[in-house]
């Protein structure tokens, strides 16, 4: 008896549809994509191998056609998908609702030529209710989807191919290229050298311990002097460290001290009481960026383990689809929410009507709802317990959590500023004091933003100050002169880079993770705790590419090109005059005209140069080498040890090492089975011994 013939990409979504769909239905999977652009040159069909553009993949000279073939280990599967079919009478599409499932739906109907009626099957949480109402509502496949992902990696491809081959020539082997990643690691880059070029600056203030007549304790410190304010890290130019603000006080050590002494002899007073009531309102449901970027704060997860983990939830039926750029949530996402919300912390968290965010993306057909837990009753994390792996119960009950919070009412608390005014060496000084108290918790009694134990961090948000009226007198129990130096701009966390591309308009959410895979696997950044701390062969890269290819790894080029593709998903723009312009030109240089003018310009000892500064009359400079990065001053040179960190390779450091280099090998003794010498020679995974000496001949 004739069936209908449910297509997945996973085996874990299969069987979970297996679940809720009858005899009538068999469900196969095709594991991911079944074809795409030739990988190697292997998969060139031979027919194809001598045509001139056939290792991009792209006919650039038939309308950028392109090539595609079926992966080898997909052959097989192929022929199980066909045999399946032949006893299907209806063919029904349930990939994902993003323009990759879009497209792997697309190819299986161009590979498997189906001979029966062909639907769309489309939902976002794999529960019994989505499911049989997304069979009740099948559509046609989205071409304008299919036609936006398909634009898309045409140009990465172009991009990858046609860009990463310079970076052999001219760089190093194995580098590559691409149209976010290239621009992430740019990010980094120039974050790096805000660090190089920063220069620390010293500030002095006092810190001061008061007490009440009722043995009150206030900690305050010191902001003016005759009433000006005295000067703060802010006030300081990061890249000469010399004071940039006017009208400020700044406190040197002999100032602050001389100040101290004339203050141990001050009266003090309540010169301002100010208290001010605030409300915090809780942040919206999660998308894919926000959830990478609290997976990493809370978590301590990678980008690409916290989307590993959520995908599962998707495919076990537990979370909604976890690739979205929405912060809606849907009518019965929100009586859920507001449901568990009166279960669990009672109706005086419960705002009289729903929470509505707005959603902020452009392309309304993937605008898909906020990821939260699946259905319409949400399990507690404690009943998912021996359901899941540790990595998706700790990534669900973050999304619960939130989900929560975000239809829950606003914390509301108050503010108190305190300023206490004493004179002392004929001139007026004034401390201040801030402290906060939280009357209702609202939201916060189920979710602080990177925070594991909400509770914690609401006794961390209070700073109870006592009793305070203007004029009452302070008795200055302690009062100590400080010492401060300001800190260079912090690197970029896996966190905070993602935030960055994603205000930027710079890629997909839902390819982050991957992109700072790439960016790690090639050995562009490594981490130094959670920092992304880029390499020297990074700078030289992003040198290269912003001297020769300026477009390509500009910000605001690279957002417009998303924007580009967003209008062909929405059907506002066709694919091709977009390939055409990017990359042969109009207005602006194609990728095409770039390379034939610019390739054999490319210097590459410019781009593999980083200047670190001078010793005396001469600079001492990194270059980039084939077999990674050295020193170099004059005719001198020293290697740089793996996991270097650019901004760590100061003058001294660079000259120590220079010099360390210049002794060359130390020996420290014979090798009493062999008689040969034994030295210490450094190199680029750090000190090493060597046996003999090569010279010779030696071994």
């Amino acid at each position: 008896m004739p069936k209908k013939f449910v297509i997945v990409e996973s085996p874990t979504k299969a069987r979970t549809l297996r679940r809720f769909l009858g005899n009538d239905y068999v469900i196969g999977s095709s594991v991911g994509h079944i074809r795409d652009l030739p990988a190697s040159a292997a998969e060139i069909p031979p027919s194809l191998k001598k045509e001139s553009w056939a290792r991009l993949g792209v006919n650039i000279e038939r309308d950028f056609t392109p090539l595609y073939v079926i992966h080898g280990d997909k052959k097989k599967k192929i022929q199980e998908l066909r045999s399946q079919l032949a006893e299907a009478d209806q063919l029904l599409l349930a990939t994902d609702e993003d323009r990759e499932g879009e497209a792997i739906s697309w190819h299986l109907v161009e590979v498997l030529k189906p001979k029966v009626d062909v639907r769309r099957m489309v939902f976002h949480e794999i529960t019994r209710e989505a499911i049989l109402e997304s069979v009740k509502n099948t559509r046609q496949i989205d071409m304008h989807l299919v036609s936006a992902q398909e634009a898309r990696r045409i140009i990465d491809r172009l991009y990858g191919y046609e860009v990463s081959p310079v970076l052999w020539r001219k760089i190093a082997p194995r580098l590559s290229a691409g149209r976010v990643q290239s621009v992430a690691v740019r990010i980094l880059v120039e974050r790096e050298w805000a660090r190089l070029r920063f220069r620390s600056a010293h500030y002095w203030d006092l810190a001061a311990l008061f007490r009440t007549r009722d043995g009150g304790v206030v900690q305050a410190r010191l902001v003016s002097v005759d009433g000006t304010r005295l000067a703060g890290g802010r006030d300081f130019d990061p890249d000469t460290g010399k004071l940039a603000k006017e009208g400020v006080l700044l406190l040197d050590e002999a100032g602050a001290q001389r100040l101290l002494t004339a203050l141990e002899r001050a009266d003090y007073r309540v010169a301002s009481v100010e208290e001010k009531p605030y409300t915090q309102a809780p942040p919206a449901p999660f998308t894919t960026s926000t959830l990478q970027q609290e997976g990493g704060r809370k978590l301590r997860f990678d980008a690409k383990r916290t989307m590993r983990a959520a995908q599962r939830l998707y495919e076990s039926g537990f979370i909604t689809y976890m690739r979205t750029d929405s912060v809606a949530l849907s009518d019965e996402g929100l009586r859920a929410a507001r449901g568990g919300i009166q279960k669990l912390f009672g109706s005086e968290f419960l705002p009289p009507s729903p929470r509505l965010y707005a959603n902020k993306v452009k392309n309304a057909q993937e605008a898909h709802e906020a990821i939260r837990p699946a259905g319409d009753r949400w399990p507690s994390p404690g009943e998912l317990a021996g359901q899941v792996g540790p990595d998706e119960l700790r990534v669900y009950e973050l999304i619960w959590m939130r989900t929560l919070a975000c239809q829950m009412k606003d914390a509301r608390g108050r503010r108190m500023t305190v300023r206490i005014g004493a004179r002392a060496d004929g001139r007026d000084v004034l401390f201040q004091a801030g402290g906060s108290t939280i009357d209702f918790p609202g939201f916060l009694r189920a979710y602080v933003e990177g925070s594991d134990d909400p509770e914690a961090a609401l006794a961390d948000r209070e700073t109870i100050l006592p009793p305070l009226v203007e004029g009452e007198p302070l008795r200055a129990e302690q009062i100590k002169a400080e010492d401060h130096e300001t800190t260079p701009p912090p690197r970029l966390t896996e966190a905070t880079l993602i935030k960055a591309l994603e205000e930027s308009g710079i890629g997909r959410p839902s390819t982050y993770a991957s992109i700072i895979d790439t960016i790690e696997r090639r050995e562009y950044t490594f981490k130094k705790g959670p920092a992304l701390v880029p390499t020297f062969t990074a700078f030289a890269v992003v040198n290269l590419m912003r001297e020769h290819f300026t477009n390509l790894v500009d910000v605001e080029f690279t957002a417009r090109m998303e924007d580009r593709l967003d209008a062909i998903a929405r059907g506002e723009s066709e694919s091709l005059p977009y390939l055409r312009e990017f990359y042969f030109g109009n207005g602006t240089p194609g990728l095409r005209p770039i390379l034939d003018r610019k390739v054999e310009d490319i210097d590459p000892r410019a781009a593999c140069t980083i200047p670190l500064g001078r010793d005396g009359d001469q600079e001492i400079v990194v270059r980039v080498g084939r077999y990674g990065p050295y020193l170099q001053r004059g005719e001198e040179t020293a290697p740089i040890k793996d996991g270097t960190c650019p901004d760590e390779l100061t003058i001294p450091r660079a000259k120590e090492l220079l010099e360390l280099g210049a002794r060359g090998p130390q020996s420290i003794g014979e090798d009493p089975a062999t008689g040969l010498p034994v030295y210490v020679k450094s190199g680029r995974f750090g000190p090493y011994v060597q046996l003999g000496d090569p010279r010779e001949g030696s071994k």
